[in-house]
């Protein structure tokens, strides 16, 4: 009965995103065949650029719903390339491949654009659900000019744009994707659990310190210049985005 469930949820997924093309920009010739067989196998139209200086101009010069980059890349490597390509089409979700799972290399692929992040060796079950977590996300219907207010701060959900004020506030995908999270849930505190299933839609290692650090970069940029703090810190529980 679950196989039938999750036959038909596939069917329903690849019939609703017909025809979706990936481009793949990675040098390891193993990791190029298993990833573009088994997503060939979903019905996805996949490139492969095997340095970042190809994938810079396949990229820029072609209409991808989706690409998957690596970290260690020649030419180009893919933290800048990630920078470059989030530049000039913000609206094509990223997700990073990378051998060095330390938290320092996580926050800087996701600082630098990317939407998520796997570390190798990977299973292609886990790329797989992280790609269908991603291609929902960016094309989900909004509801036009919705608008969030907390104090002064602003969240337009359908431009993806914030303002503190009068003042245009710049946040990576993932600085947005967690404050759009906290102010739907504004006023309730979020554990730290809660805040990896819902902004990464996956099992984080919860040894890490991500949560930690992307709240204090929204901190940095929401309330450093501003009297009224909207970011707390519920001590031993999480934290939580409301007025006082």
């Amino acid at each position: 009965m679950l196989l039938c469930r999750y036959y038909f949820f596939i069917c329903f997924f690849l019939n609703y995103l017909p025809s979706m093309n990936l481009l793949l920009v990675e040098d390891e010739p193993n990791v190029v065949s298993v990833v573009v067989r088994g997503l060939a196998a979903e019905g996805f139209n996949v490139s492969v650029a095997p340095d970042g200086t190809t994938g810079e101009k396949m990229a820029l010069s072609n209409n991808f719903d989706l690409i998957i980059l690596d970290i260690m890349l020649p030419g180009i490597n893919g933290l800048e390339l990630c920078k470059i390509i989030k530049k000039e089409k913000s609206n094509v979700p990223i997700i990073m491949l990378t051998a060095l799972g330390t938290t320092e290399n996580v926050v800087n692929g996701l600082d630098n654009g990317a939407d998520d992040y796997l570390i190798k060796p990977f299973k292609f079950a886990e790329l797989f659900a992280r790609i269908r977590m991603l291609l929902r996300r960016y094309n989900g219907a909004s509801s036009p000019d919705q608008i969030i207010n907390i104090g002064s701060l602003q969240i337009n959900l359908t431009a993806k744009s914030v303002k503190r004020g009068d003042t245009e506030v710049t946040l990576t995908a993932t600085e947005y994707r967690l404050l759009e999270f906290m102010a739907k849930n504004k006023s309730k505190i979020l554990s730290r659990i809660d805040i990896l299933e819902n902004v990464w839609d996956i099992d984080f290692n919860l040894g890490t310190n991500v949560v930690d650090v992307y709240v204090n970069y929204l901190r940095k940029k929401i309330d450093k210049n501003s009297d009224q703090k909207l970011i707390h810190t519920a001590v031993g529980l999480g934290y939580v985005l409301k007025e006082v």
